[in-house]
């Protein structure tokens, strides 16, 4: 589909029809995708572990859950590819009580070296937010995080 561009003439604002101000993607909810290797595994981390509700499971493609009316699809591969960093994350209001909270499901917070976080295994960006990571049952790397 072309789009045409028309140009103001003589101070008059000219909109082409059906172009709004606010086009692009923000109007429409995300859909975020994880990769899988392990389909039990991460079925059973995911839904029991935190607490997300399966929605479909559409083999040999995804597992669909909904992530408090995101569509998180966990995506059935062959192998894992290389990890690149946070995959997905969630925001939440008290950030020690989340860490807690999954801890008591059995989930084990990440270290790093290089940051310093205090013994929930919580880091305090520059900008006053705090971020926790851990690792679902095929290592992408998931984080829970608080923002002033």
């Amino acid at each position: 589909m072309r789009l045409k561009f028309l140009l103001p003439r003589r101070g008059k604002r000219v909109h082409a029809i059906g172009m709004t101000q606010a086009a692009g993607l923000n109007q429409y909810n995300i859909i975020a995708f994880v990769p899988i290797v392990d389909v039990e595994r991460a079925k059973a981390f995911y839904r029991d572990t935190l607490g997300l509700r399966l929605v479909s499971e559409e083999p040999p493609f995804a597992l669909e859950f909904n992530a408090n009316g995101i569509m998180l699809r966990l995506v059935m591969a062959q192998k894992m590819p290389a990890g690149f960093g946070t995959v997905v994350g969630w925001q939440v209001p008290d950030i020690a009580a989340a860490v807690k909270n999954l801890q008591e499901r059995g989930v084990s917070f990440e270290r790093y070296e290089h940051m310093p976080q205090d013994e929930l295994g919580v880091w305090t960006t520059p900008t006053g937010a705090k971020v926790a990571w851990f690792k679902d049952p095929d290592g992408n790397v998931l984080s829970v995080s608080q923002h002033p």
